[in-house]
């Protein structure tokens, strides 16, 4: 972002024993953007080059989930989607904000997903990109996910783990990532305190997945808000042809699907995605 764009605010929230850290852009509308589950992920990082168009509508939040960035890194490893979609249900509670719109990255999508099928009087319209836990139980584990899941395993992080996640399984084209990227992303991965609890990992067995797959989740069909899904065709950790099957179970949702582009669509698409986003969610038809 340039230096003429919106700051940020920046604060704790207390959710009972969680501290929750919040950047706020913008006014407008509530729209809460929660970022991806890769190693060394936060809000305002994960968004970085989308903030300053949509705070020109809204008032753009973006929190560090439970198990990222500044906020607390405790998480139920058996209902991961479930607890985040919880604390930040508990967040909107803190901010006195009875109904927001929420665009959700990867876990966040997942996150974003839960949160809308829990408690659909809390959301307005929904944007999903690159989701998880969408036909997670039909078949095995992308590479890109393995390597995001076992991040923590075996030897345990390395840069060089980092690099060949974010250059080879996040996007498409990796010449627009910076070493000074790479290095911020790393150090966060190792903070101690998600060494020794990874928000992430591989579920204990097939049934866990199963209990992750949204596909196998009878609510999708009620739920009618409008919902955006958007997905790169080249995505190495979620594929992109699960957005069909996502879409043929939404009653309202609409898919754009991005050639050319891994699983950052909206770094590897800034522009697209922002206009696409704003548009939609300006549409109040």
């Amino acid at each position: 972002m340039g230096t003429a764009g919106p700051q940020p605010t920046h604060r704790t929230v207390s959710l009972g024993s969680r501290q929750i850290h919040l950047a706020e852009f913008g006014a407008g509308p509530a729209l809460l953007m929660l970022h991806g589950g890769g190693p060394g992920a936060s809000g305002v990082s994960n968004y970085s080059r989308n903030v300053e168009v949509l705070a020109r509508q809204f008032r753009v939040l973006v929190p560090d989930m439970p198990g990222y960035g500044r906020s607390s890194k405790d998480i139920d490893a058996a209902d991961p989607f479930g607890d985040i979609a919880s604390a930040m249900r508990g967040l909107l509670d803190a901010l006195e904000i009875p109904r927001a719109h929420v665009v959700g990255n990867s876990l966040g999508g997942a996150v974003a997903l839960r949160l809308a099928l829990d408690r659909p009087d809390r959301v307005g319209r929904l944007v999903l990109m690159g989701p998880g836990g969408i036909g997670i139980a039909q078949g095995k584990p992308t590479p890109g996910l393995l390597r995001l899941l076992t991040y923590y395993a075996g030897e345990g992080p390395t840069f060089e783990k980092l690099r060949s996640f974010i250059t080879e399984d996040l996007v498409y084209d990796a010449s627009g990532v910076s070493e000074a990227m790479l290095r911020e992303r790393f150090e966060s991965s190792i903070d101690p305190a998600v060494v020794a609890n990874p928000p992430l990992r591989v579920p204990p067995n097939p049934e866990a997945f199963r209990r992750m797959d949204f596909l196998l989740d009878p609510r999708l069909a009620d739920f009618d808000h409008p919902t955006l899904i958007l997905w790169g065709c080249e995505d190495r950790v979620n594929p992109s042809a699960a957005a069909l099957a996502l879409q043929a179970r939404l009653p309202r949702a609409d898919v754009f699907l991005f050639s050319r582009t891994g699983h950052w669509v909206q770094w590897e698409r800034a522009a697209e995605f922002n206009a696409t986003v704003a548009a939609f969610l300006g549409n109040e038809a």
